[in-house]
């Protein structure tokens, strides 16, 4: 009966022992629920309810997604969801060119539901996040130099999701017209905290060259 009562206790641990499959089904959910539903992000930004188009979809639209049907297309290689809101004026990343890029930047947490870190605020409006990248045959690698997400994760990598848009956008350095989008980035693309405990981030993210 000892033995009996000590294997109950087990089994019982082991079902509150939340696996990675659990964690991943909790996450697809939560994002389904945020596209489906939308969310408040803060008192100045509120997302609607995202229409999800493919890349094909997005490709006949020369690589636009329209913000009046708030659309977002889905990258398959990455799982990230990616509206464009602004292309920018400047030019893309050429072959094998190393850039300086700014950054400001609002992460919003979907699992807690909270804006997790941002240094788009007074706070830090004169203190963009700064990266280097560099694109190598289409594959756009990059660390940071300095900011925000480098203090808060205490990591020079730069998340992939943060990546995906490089293809897509015009860098340059007028401040009235940078290149700007939004994700839905899933733990697999994303900074070390949420790879580590698989959760989701929304991001608004603008782009500028930098000198």
């Amino acid at each position: 009966m000892a033995l009996l009562g000590i294997l109950v206790i087990a089994l019982a641990g082991c079902d509150d022992d939340e696996t990675y499959g659990d964690k991943k089904k909790k996450e697809r959910k939560i994002i389904h629920d945020f596209i489906t539903n939308g969310s408040r992000i803060n008192d100045t930004l509120t997302i609607a309810p995202i229409n999800v188009i493919d890349e094909a979809t997005f490709a006949a639209q020369d690589s636009t997604t329209r913000l009046d049907d708030n659309q977002y297309v889905l990258l398959s290689k990455t799982g990230v969801y990616m509206q464009i809101i602004n292309k920018g004026d400047g030019e893309s990343i050429k072959e094998d060119e190393n850039v300086t890029i700014y950054c400001r930047y609002l992460e919003y947490n979907l699992s807690t539901d909270t804006v997790q870190s941002t240094n788009n605020n007074l706070y830090y409006i004169a203190v963009p996040d700064i990266l280097t990248c560099n694109n190598s045959y289409g594959t756009y690698t990059a660390s940071f130099i300095s900011g925000v997400m480098m203090n808060t994760y205490s990591t020079s990598s730069v998340p992939e999701g943060w990546l995906v848009a490089l293809p897509y956008i015009h860098l340059g350095r007028r401040q009235d017209n940078l290149a700007k989008v939004r994700l839905i980035v899933p733990h697999s693309s994303g900074q070390s905290d949420a790879q580590s405990y698989v959760y989701s981030c929304f991001y608004e993210i603008s782009y500028q060259r930098g000198r």
